[in-house]
């Protein structure tokens, strides 16, 4: 596993409707680094985002799409993993979400 700092864990939030929505619950979704596990994303929204507290952290692996290049040739896009945060409630919440 590679050694992974806090800056490298989140890459980008997951902008849908879907996640806009659970903003009112405190839910705030991202794109993680594949190879990261809870505790470490958990350590990583702590650090980035001052006065956040994670109460628990979800994640999934979401698998590659099918992609066609001009002369046939099959491939995938690579996997990503996305993770749901839920911020405890005495908790500040994610400032890059505001005005979306």
């Amino acid at each position: 596993m590679p050694d992974l700092k806090y800056y490298d864990i989140i890459q980008k939030p997951v902008v849908t409707e879907k996640s806009m929505a659970d903003m009112s619950d405190k839910k705030y979704v991202f794109y993680v680094h594949i190879n990261s596990t809870k505790n470490q994303i958990r350590e990583a929204v702590e650090k980035m985002f001052e006065g956040t507290k994670v109460e628990r952290v979800n994640t999934m692996i979401v698998k590659g799409k099918k992609r066609r290049t001009r002369t046939s040739t099959y491939g995938r896009t690579s996997d990503r993993k996305k993770a749901i945060i839920k911020l405890t409630a005495e908790s500040r919440e994610i400032e890059i979400f505001q005005g979306m």
